[in-house]
């Protein structure tokens, strides 16, 4: 049973960083959908995205489940869980370590990137808990706004770094399409990994 499980993650920041919160939603053949959805302070989006893989991961463990697959609308995510790019941010650094620690418990878990309509449930769910709204009547699944999870101090990052992990970036995804062609990996997601070292160097925003 546990070899057709789903998990569907999902983490956003209104501002970036900004308010922000996680959700998940567990399906299971034959089973109710476990949701859950949180509110986590002030942080980013991928901080978020992280976050809500590290929680859904626990709680898969709590279940008993061996073998499933998760679905992320986060490119980025799925491609650092995945070996394909590196992990840059020191605010996520030891998010991605816990989650890769949680993954060897389990038997076998596939990461996969999905569009965002792909996940809409668990993108409601976000959206939900951070306009302070009950999950279909079960307030008990939201965390109140009051209390912010504890950030990290932001360590300064120099430009000349910010420059040599962006030529990195680049001379990775062009070794990559030299040996694999040009969709792998795609140019959206190498302009996303640009973007968070760009947005992690103080560099840019978005909006």
């Amino acid at each position: 049973m546990s070899a057709h499980t789903t998990i569907h993650i999902d983490g956003g920041s209104r501002g970036n960083p900004g308010p922000a919160s996680f959700a998940y939603v567990i399906q299971r053949p034959g089973e109710p959908a476990v949701e859950h959805a949180e509110t986590i302070g002030k942080t980013t989006n991928n901080v978020a995205e992280y976050t809500a893989l590290v929680a859904a991961l626990g709680r898969a463990a709590e279940l008993g489940l061996k073998s499933f697959q998760v679905l992320s609308d986060s490119e980025l995510l799925v491609k650092q869980m995945n070996g394909e790019y590196r992990v840059k941010s020191a605010d996520l650094q030891d998010l991605f370590l816990e989650a890769q620690h949680l993954r060897k418990q389990f038997d076998r878990v596939t990461l996969t990137h999905v569009r965002r309509e792909q996940n809409k449930r668990a993108d409601e769910l976000c959206n939900l808990v951070m306009d302070g709204k009950p999950l279909d009547g079960t307030p008990s699944l939201t965390k109140p706004a009051g209390k912010p999870a504890p950030a990290k101090p932001k360590q300064p990052v120099s430009d000349a770094a910010v420059r040599e992990d962006v030529l990195a970036c680049l001379s990775a995804a062009a070794n990559s399409w030299a040996a694999r062609g040009p969709a792998n990996p795609p140019p959206a997601a190498v302009w996303e990994q640009i973007w968070s070292i760009l947005e992690d160097g103080n560099v840019l925003r978005k909006k």
